[in-house]
């Protein structure tokens, strides 16, 4: 392939980090809670899949089986953490920014904790056997199409599924309602608490398969877990840009994805454009303007479809209805 195309596939491969990030935030915020700890929830998502994959590879388990029981590993550390900002702002009705803001201090901190920690963590002994398996159907490619692999895939599914979840099931509908007016769904016989406590526990168990795809997979790396902090404010922003709608995560997490990463590839796709270190942070602001320039031109349009849900952030007070 040649270096825009090398390009276009890498961007691909890391935009399902936002996709995985994104989709989750946007079933928990659709619920009517604005969790601001997706970054956290991430990190330990890829902290706690690491970590399983590390003890599976202890134990002898075949490479299959260590993907798979990564992957559940990620997935229920990041139920975990929604289950904690969900006790937090659903039962005690604690302010969901402040709770969303602890959430990221603690996960951020806590991942730091244990991936740096080489007793418990070993880059040479959970890269070595899962990676193939990571990396299937294209592990044998030496170009960026080897970035496409199963968890990629995975992200693909999600993303769509949850789109047909939210918008062609009564499921979704009540969801939504709920986002939109907890108290009348509550009048209509809906479970508000219960819907609450799903969609923020499967949202954030989503959004930390982010985090072990970009360490684990993308990057195959354990020094990754370093920046992996930021792509979880990146996936807040793309729900934003993607206009709440799940299934627009995918082409929106390839924008993202080159709009990012375009400061490391200018070099080669435009060797007359000269891009020193100081000018490369500049370049990596262009998701949120284009984030930016989404939401305003979305507030203008005025289309209710394309607006968060009315109860985004406002805890439900049941006794108020």
């Amino acid at each position: 392939m040649g270096p825009f195309i090398d390009f276009l596939v890498d961007s691909l491969g890391f935009g399902a980090t936002f996709m995985y990030g994104s989709t989750g935030e946007i079933i928990t915020e659709k619920a009517g809670h604005l969790n601001l700890g997706i970054p956290g929830v991430m990190c330990m998502g890829g902290a706690g899949g690491c970590l399983m994959i590390n003890l599976c590879v202890k134990a002898g388990f075949p490479p299959f089986l260590i993907v798979l029981l990564g992957i559940l590993g990620s997935f229920i550390m990041g139920v975990l953490m929604g289950l904690i900002y969900s006790f937090l702002t659903v039962t005690l009705r604690a302010n969901q920014n402040v709770t969303g803001l602890a959430l990221t201090t603690f996960g951020v901190g806590l991942m730091k904790v244990l991936m740096s920690d080489k007793k418990l963590v070993q880059a040479t002994t959970y890269l070595v056997n899962p990676k193939n398996y990571f990396r299937f159907p294209f592990a044998s490619r030496t170009d960026n199409l080897h970035t496409l692999g199963v968890m990629f895939f995975i992200a693909v599914i999600i993303a769509i599924g949850a789109g047909w979840l939210l918008y062609h099931t009564r499921t979704g509908l009540n969801l939504r309602s709920i986002g939109e007016n907890p108290a009348t769904a509550d009048a209509a016989g809906i479970n508000v608490i219960r819907y609450k406590y799903l969609a923020t526990c499967i949202g954030s168990g989503i959004s930390a398969l982010g985090g072990l795809y970009y360490i684990i997979d993308y990057m195959c790396s354990q020094e990754a877990y370093l920046s992996l902090e930021a792509f979880g404010w990146l996936s807040i922003a793309l729900v934003i840009f993607v206009l709440w709608k799940p299934h627009i995560t995918i082409p929106g997490a390839f924008i993202f994805g080159v709009l990012f990463s375009c400061s490391s590839h200018i070099p080669n796709l435009l060797p007359f454009i000269k891009v020193t270190m100081a000018a490369k942070p500049l370049f990596k602001m262009l998701p949120y303007v284009f984030t930016i320039v989404v939401l305003i031109i979305s507030s203008v349009r005025s289309r209710r479809e394309n607006r968060p849900p009315k109860s985004l952030g406002i805890s439900y007070f049941r006794e108020e209805r």
